[in-house]
């Protein structure tokens, strides 16, 4: 498993002490937008389509800080935009460490190589580079040539550097599966320390719409496909329980408030994917959200298809530290990762020998 045995600690720790305190909701990662603005505009993205006063704005550090220590998460995942483009970077991350949070810092790499001597090698800071497969696919997904030979220069240059690397994929409607496992080999020669996948969430902002996962039966048909079978080699930056609900073997609820997000117009309601109006404070979030409105059993249109790691991979590691049985399958799934699955084989050797298919997501022009 692709985590520092450091940070597990940390992790359980922190879930094992609110489970003494009895507090039914609490943060697991915050998610930190400190700007909107990309040098990309994938189509499948929602966070780009602000117009351009929006996107010319940035969070202050002091600000970013603040909720930071309102929310007490144990980790921070600073996504946006590009963070890389957000002017205080370096500040922030350094501040961030000697709170000793750790941070994964969410980019498309575009910029990593001149900005990597803002920071120092840490085991508190990941550079978490969004890759979308194999080159073609890669490209394909963000709109732009050249992108995936970009990152994967930068990847080596922070491997050999002694930073701490994972890879972050969104897998849309008709991902090859044979090509998704070539990717997880090429990303495994380049030295990370592991990869997260998941399934994309239908942005009704995005200027895609069509090539999102739509329907969850599907979804797990595809992802059984990818993680079944596994080679050794490969190793995951996420809980094997909530892969183990990727491939249809769990049946869970999403949190909605274990991955909370602040941005430049507040804490978002009720999580990353969906923006339901912002409040001032954290507080306010956790006590005045309506919770019973989201998630699967609501009945909520919004949530019923979503399957995004923000959601339901807090769920998998409360499962972990709640009774028994997670923890025993978190172990069973750690010691026993490969899946053998013969049908599964069968399936990839057939889809190898048809034409190859090509994701149908429209060009479209950057914003920045």
């Amino acid at each position: 498993m692709g985590v520092p045995v450091s940070q597990m600690w940390t992790v359980a720790s922190y879930v094992l002490k609110q489970k003494l305190k009895r507090r039914k909701r609490y943060p697991l990662v915050l998610m930190l937008e400190p700007l909107f603005r990309c040098n990309l505009a994938c189509a499948g993205c929602g966070k780009i389509q602000y117009p351009a006063h929006i996107l010319k704005q940035n969070l202050s550090v002091e600000k970013c800080l603040q909720a930071v220590d309102e929310c007490g998460a144990p980790m921070v995942s600073i996504p946006g935009g590009e963070p890389l483009m957000y002017p205080y970077i370096g500040e922030l991350v350094e501040e961030l460490v000697k709170r000793k949070k750790y941070i994964y810092l969410c980019t498309n790499a575009l910029l990593l190589k001149e900005k990597l001597h803002l920071f120092k090698a840490t085991k508190y800071l990941t550079f978490s580079v969004h890759m979308d497969g194999t080159e073609e696919n890669h490209d394909f997904a963000v709109c732009r040539e050249g992108t995936y030979e970009i990152a994967v220069e930068a990847i080596k240059l922070a491997v050999e550097g002694g930073f701490r690397v994972t890879t972050n994929t969104t897998l849309f409607d008709g991902a090859d599966p044979n090509e998704v496992r070539q990717f997880f080999d090429e990303m495994m020669d380049l030295g990370v320390e592991g990869m997260m996948v998941s399934p994309g969430y239908a942005y009704p902002k995005a200027p895609d719409q069509a090539s999102f996962m739509k329907e969850r039966k599907k979804t797990n048909e595809e992802f059984e496909l990818m993680l079944s079978n596994r080679k050794k080699r490969w190793k995951f930056n996420q809980s094997p329980l909530f892969l183990e609900f990727l491939m249809g073997k769990r049946d869970y609820e999403c949190t909605p408030w274990g991955n909370p997000t602040y941005n430049i117009f507040g804490w978002q309601k009720p999580c990353y994917l969906i923006q339901d109006g912002y409040v001032d404070t954290f507080d306010e979030l956790m006590n005045d959200t309506d919770w019973d409105n989201y998630g699967r059993a609501s009945g909520n249109p919004s949530c019923q298809q979503c399957m995004v790691h923000c959601g339901y991979e807090p769920t998998a590691v409360n499962h972990t530290f709640s009774r028994f049985g997670g923890m025993w399958g978190t172990i069973k799934a750690m010691l026993f990762n490969k899946y053998a699955n013969p049908a599964a084989q069968t399936k990839l050797d057939e889809l190898a020998k048809q034409p190859k298919k090509e994701f149908a997501l429209p060009v479209v022009e950057s914003a920045a």
